[in-house]
């Protein structure tokens, strides 16, 4: 492997700050909110009724954390009713948590988990 090629970051390094972000994209509430915004952008109210038993405290803070490591942006056309969007690199990690949620799908129909 050149040297041009090895990425600069490594999630299996303990200090890497992409460990941090792993585990707020692999975390319960962070996989779900990223899969439900990874169909568009959507208010508050909205993510909330999709991803069923998050308080609004969670809901919160799981989307203050995913704008703070860039994945998402809180857009405000309106104050009052702001939405919050993907962005391109979030847009990325959450196609692959929606892989991951339709893999673990299909092997609970296939039998695998009942």
């Amino acid at each position: 492997m050149s040297e041009s090629s090895v990425l600069p970051y490594d999630v299996f390094a303990k200090k890497c700050p992409s460990r941090q972000v792993f585990e707020h994209v692999t975390g319960k509430w962070g996989a779900l909110v990223l899969g439900t915004l990874g169909t568009g952008p959507q208010r508050f109210g909205e993510i909330r009724a999709q991803v069923e038993g998050i308080s609004d405290r969670m809901l919160t803070q799981t989307l203050r954390t995913l704008c703070d490591d860039g994945l998402a942006v809180r857009a405000t056309a309106s104050p009052a009713h702001p939405v919050y969007q993907l962005t391109d690199a979030g847009q990325v990690v959450a196609d692959a948590v929606r892989t991951l949620i339709v893999a673990v799908e299909a092997a609970m129909t296939s039998g695998a988990g009942a």
